[in-house]
């Protein structure tokens, strides 16, 4: 029986693939849960510094697993947002855990895999890669799992509202030009580009990368440059005091790659 989330873990980079694809990597209750389990457990694990996220065959997610979700006058009320927030704990649990994620998306990503994408730091794509906020088409709102949060920040309120008012598909061009997506580029290429950005990452210190990622989620929500600078200057001082600051300072005197203890 396959893994419905295959995971390799391989120096400091763990690699999770959605692997539904028969059903074009729908979110099911069981894929919902070994995401939600793997990404809530990252927070306890240091040796894990870069997460690949991608799906399996030719797409990304397609959402909510319609046929394995029953309707909601079946569940009521109370039962329908227990599975609301099984999924939606999910991005939380993204955003919350240290580690910078890098998803590489081909095919759709629709619904919650649009907001899969969403909740990444990094986001790779395929020229035939399209995401849309596909709730809207099944009888909800066009803002659920935190859509309606990160999609204004990243490409601000006119164009967040033409898609979540029409559930409308973003192609691979346009996210690129809203800079809602870095590169794009065959599959091949995106996978080497994650690897690449996941290298690049691991030749910093864990604390830097980790308090990186920190201020950058934390600026978003801050009222003011003061703020944001305060937070910046803790930071700075704290890495600082850690062994691996005065190692890697002398490997750049040096002229050598530094080795980094994580202390």
């Amino acid at each position: 029986m396959q893994d419905i989330l295959d995971m390799q873990e391989q120096g400091g980079v763990l690699r999770l693939t959605m692997n539904r694809p028969e059903r074009l990597n729908a979110l099911n209750p069981a894929l919902a849960t070994a995401l939600r389990t793997c990404f809530q457990g990252l927070y306890h694990r240091p040796e894990v510094r870069v997460v690949i996220l991608q799906g399996a065959g030719n797409n990304f997610c397609a959402g909510l697993d319609l046929k394995e979700q029953s309707p909601g006058k079946d569940l009521g009320t109370s039962g329908m947002l227990q599975v609301q927030h099984s999924i939606r704990d999910i991005m939380l649990a993204m955003r919350r855990c240290p580690q910078p994620i890098i998803s590489v998306i081909q095919g759709a990503a629709s619904g919650g895999g649009f907001a899969l994408a969403l909740a990444s730091d990094i986001r790779l794509c395929t020229p035939e890669a399209r995401m849309n906020a596909s709730f809207l088409r099944i009888g909800l709102t066009g803002c659920d799992m935190g859509v309606s949060y990160f999609l204004p920040r990243m490409v601000g309120s006119s164009v967040a509202a033409e898609y979540l008012l029409t559930g409308r598909f973003m192609h691979a061009q346009r996210a690129h030009t809203l800079g809602l997506v870095s590169h794009v580029g065959t599959l091949a290429e995106m996978q080497q580009e994650a690897q690449a950005l996941a290298e690049d990452m691991l030749r910093t210190t864990p604390m830097g990368l980790r308090f990186t990622k920190e201020a950058l989620g934390h600026s978003l929500e801050m009222g003011s440059l003061d703020a944001v600078i305060a937070m910046e200057d803790r930071q700075q001082v704290l890495c600082t005091q850690s062994d691996d600051f005065r190692e890697g300072m002398q490997a750049f005197l040096e002229k050598r790659p530094p080795r980094y203890t994580g202390r």
